[in-house]
């Protein structure tokens, strides 16, 4: 089997809600939401938004790290993460939420260590934080905190893992998509090469079809995953 470079998105994509929407609605002034709002309608970046929401957030560490502690992640994404690095593939979460959140929710479910690339949350006061974005970059089209195509090698066969806004530009960009969400939609209107998933135990088996240019493959799937199975 070809050999890939996975950039996997966290929220939404690996655990089921997004980390830092919850947060925001745990802890942030009810005005979080008229800037996502504004992020939504294209205008501003993420990284605007993100700045401006997590300076409204007032929690102590301890409440978010027992908040993070509380986050499920896709029950088959263990496994999943098991199987790529035993077929030789390389596998980065790449992400535009918060670096320390993913770190300690992956250690909990016993994901072996992989490379995060994603913000960094700074604490002010006692329970004040700032967003810091190490992988930002003036030339990204989408004003990203952690601009995603920044950080996918161009010199690898790349897979993307994703499901909403964030990943889109890195998208347009990989040698092929698995994709569910806002993200799986994008793909289909663009005619973006793509697998729609909904869980991760679907990925092994659409792994298995990637070093083939012929889509006779798919006949060795399941009919659901058939179904959602679209190589543009």
């Amino acid at each position: 089997m070809m050999h890939w470079h996975i950039v996997c998105d966290f929220d939404g994509t690996i655990t089921p809600t997004d980390v830092i929407d919850n947060i925001l609605e745990r802890f942030a002034d009810p005005s979080w939401a008229d800037i996502e709002d504004e992020w939504l309608s294209g205008r501003m970046g993420s990284r605007e938004c993100l700045s401006r929401q997590l300076a409204l957030v007032k929690a102590y560490p301890a409440q978010l790290l027992d908040y993070f502690d509380s986050v499920t992640i896709d029950p088959d994404f263990p496994t999943f993460v098991e199987h790529v690095l035993g077929l030789g593939f390389t596998l980065d979460i790449v992400s535009d939420g918060l670096e320390q959140g993913i770190a300690r929710i992956l250690s909990r479910h016993q994901i072996p260590l992989l490379p995060i690339i994603a913000n960094g949350l700074r604490q002010v006061d006692q329970n004040s934080w700032r967003i810091v974005f190490p992988h930002a970059s003036d030339a990204c089209r989408a004003a990203s905190g952690n601009c995603k195509c920044k950080s996918t090698p161009n010199d690898k066969r790349v897979l993307v893992i994703g499901d909403g806004k964030s990943d889109m530009c890195a998208a347009s960009t990989a040698d092929f998509v698995f994709a569910k969400g806002r993200l799986a939609d994008h793909c289909a209107h663009n005619g973006i090469p793509h697998a729609r998933f909904e869980s991760f135990a679907e990925l092994p088996a659409m792994l298995a079809l990637l070093p083939h240019s012929l889509p006779a493959p798919v006949a060795h799937l399941s009919t659901e995953s058939q179904e959602r199975f679209h190589h543009v």
